[in-house]
């Protein structure tokens, strides 16, 4: 029992250990260099950190669930985009456009359910059709994209309002409105898988959906649901970003659904389902924008950042096949 428990411990640590690792050695290195004559270590340099890592933190949020839950969305970034068109779009629209400020509400809110009009979507072919939810959000993928480009062609949409602005650069402690989102989903989401039976039958259906079915789990609605939350959280992702960018360009999101899953899989999530934790998803998305940042503080190149992070992915995936190797004889002995 007390193995199994260091086990643990030693697993949800270890991606704050490598946190520390990395301010150390980027507040090290930086020194040496003098690229830079800010100390990496500085409080308003994390702060900013904080909240230039929300817009993907955010969405990693929900990959967590989804993944946990043994399944996979590939079209979170194509989402994003289109929500954030939209947000900014119904500014103009008639109907909205006579309301002055208060119509910002409701561009919110349209934002918000296109995103969870998207993820029920996803959720309904996934549970009706029975296809995998790689080939389903993939395709999805490239249909919401098309949406995009659709709804206003290769230009930007731009809408400036500069109270939306003043709420999305609002702060307290020095964190602004998209970091405090950020916290706050990943502390009420944190709460969903670990105090309800929800987030305890995200586990079960994740680790062995023939068994949650026998043990009287409705598995569909319960897939469904997740795929809502995804949409949604991509969703307000784009709100707090775009209510204070106020231009959303057709390729904005690309690649999301790939960081927020390599900050998913370096958080200790299992990509067959089953096992994670938002708290070490919220590590992971951390130590991402840590190696962007720090890597940049030093001088490297935008393609050494990513291959970086990409040996580092292929590290960790191999570190836990081989851990559940070892488990799996453990169980058989």
């Amino acid at each position: 029992m007390q193995r199994e428990t260091l086990k643990n411990l030693l697993k949800n640590g270890a991606i704050w250990g490598f946190i520390v690792l990395e301010l150390v050695f980027f507040q090290v290195v930086g020194s040496v260099l003098s690229l830079s004559e800010t100390a990496f270590i500085d409080p308003d340099n994390m702060l900013l950190l904080l909240k230039q890592s929300a817009p993907i933190g955010i969405i990693a949020v929900g990959m967590t669930v989804i993944m946990i839950n043994g399944n996979i969305d590939l079209s979170v970034g194509a989402t994003y985009a289109l929500a954030g068109i939209v947000m900014l779009d119904s500014m103009t629209w008639p109907i909205f456009v006579g309301l002055g400020d208060w119509a910002i509400p409701f561009a919110w809110l349209m934002a918000l359910l296109t995103g969870c009009a998207l993820g029920l979507i996803n959720g309904l072919i996934v549970w009706k059709t029975g296809v995998d939810a790689f080939i389903v959000t993939l395709g999805a993928m490239l249909g919401f994209r098309g949406l995009v480009f659709m709804y206003n062609g290769q230009q930007p949409t731009y809408h400036l309002n500069w109270t939306m602005v003043d709420i999305a650069e609002w702060g307290v402690f020095g964190l602004q409105t998209s970091a405090l989102v950020f916290i706050g989903v990943s502390l009420l989401v944190w709460l969903m898988m670990t105090r309800t039976v929800h987030g305890r039958n995200a586990y079960a259906i994740g680790n062995n959906r023939e068994a949650a079915v026998n043990a009287g789990i409705r598995v569909g609605p319960h897939i469904l649901i997740n795929f809502v939350l995804i949409g949604f959280l991509a969703a307000l992702s784009a709100v707090a970003f775009y209510s204070g960018s106020g231009s959303v360009n057709p390729n904005d999101g690309m690649l999301f659904e790939l960081w927020a899953i390599t900050a998913v899989v370096l958080g200790g999530t299992k990509l067959a389902g089953g096992a994670g934790s938002i708290v070490g998803t919220f590590g992971g998305v951390i130590a991402i924008q840590l190696l962007r940042k720090g890597l940049g503080h030093i001088g490297a190149q935008t393609e050494t950042v990513n291959l970086v992070i990409g040996l580092i992915l292929i590290a960790v995936l191999l570190l836990d096949k081989q851990l559940n190797r070892q488990g799996q004889q453990e169980l058989k002995l």
